[in-house]
Parts: C-alpha cells; structure tokens; sequence
C-alpha cells in the first residue's frame, strides 16, 4: 500500500447507556484511489473500525497526532516502509 486516506469515527450516539470513551477518531483507511475520490464514503481502516473517509484530510499529517488510532499508525508505518 502507497497511500492511506484519513477516517474519521465517533462514538455511537444512541447508546446513552453505554457511552463510548474514544481518544483515537481519526483512521487510516487504504486508498485504492486517490483520497478525494473517497471523500464521504464509508470504509473500513486498517485496524478494522468503520469509518467516513474526509478526503480533504492527509494521513501524514493527521497520522502524526495524539488523536489518530495506534494500530492504524503502526499498520501504515509499517506498510509504507515496505513500499518506500
């Protein structure tokens, strides 16, 4: 993989009895096209949370902060040393 896209998710809403602690909101979501193009859609990230892709967003950047999901940081360091 080349290229991750950023997505974004937040706890569910309806659960008002179980509210969902989340620090981690931002994913990387394998991008098979060019980000843009993905812009809204519903994907699925590399640690496997289901995610709304924000296209205008960059992974490297947003992959860097202490908001973006562990596994996804490691996943596509890893992923984009091998393609590097």
């Amino acid at each position: 993989m080349d290229s991750y896209a950023v997505g974004f998710s937040r706890p569910d809403r309806w659960s008002q009895s179980r509210p969902v602690q989340t620090t981690s909101t931002w994913h990387a979501v394998e991008a098979h096209r060019p980000p843009g193009e993905l812009d809204g859609e519903v994907e699925l990230a590399a640690c496997g949370a289901i995610v709304q892709v924000w296209g205008s967003q960059r992974w490297e950047r947003v992959g860097a902060s202490r908001t973006a999901c562990a596994e996804c940081q490691s996943i596509a360091d890893r992923e984009l040393s091998r393609a590097g």
